[in-house]
């Protein structure tokens, strides 16, 4: 049964930066596409950002781009990585670690990345939150 596993949420101040990752089980992830997505209170699940394992190729959403960078743990291979600089109080959400073993061609990743329908297994969140 694969499971996605988050840690490394906390609260930090705004301008700070922190780290979350991911942790896949149950499952051989190399083709695996990954990402994050975010629930701030009252809102509804937004797309953070995605990572396709087998070519590094990633999509990130507007509102934090140039400022958080998902990769892959190169020291564990099942372990995704949301690294998120120059943090701002809008940040403040639940993020969620979601997989997709569905393959997306280049073509079709910046659409198919930001749908929720399109990940197939999801973490239960890791809380940020980020003060002013």
């Amino acid at each position: 049964q694969v499971q996605l596993i988050e840690t490394g949420g906390g609260s930090v101040q705004a301008g700070d930066s922190l780290n979350v990752s991911c942790a896949a089980s149950g499952g051989t992830f190399t083709k695996y596409t990954m990402g994050w997505f975010r629930r701030a209170p009252g809102k509804e699940r937004e797309f953070v950002a995605t990572i396709v394992l087998t070519s590094a190729s990633t999509v990130y959403a507007d509102s934090v781009k140039g400022r958080f960078t998902i990769s892959r743990d190169s020291g564990a291979p099942n372990t995704v990585l949301l690294q998120m600089r120059h943090l701002k109080p809008e940040d403040t959400a639940l993020y969620y670690c979601a997989a997709s073993t569905y393959y997306f061609s280049p073509e079709v990743l910046a659409n198919a990345a930001p749908r929720v329908s399109s990940y197939n297994y999801w973490g239960q969140g890791t809380q940020v939150t980020v003060s002013s």
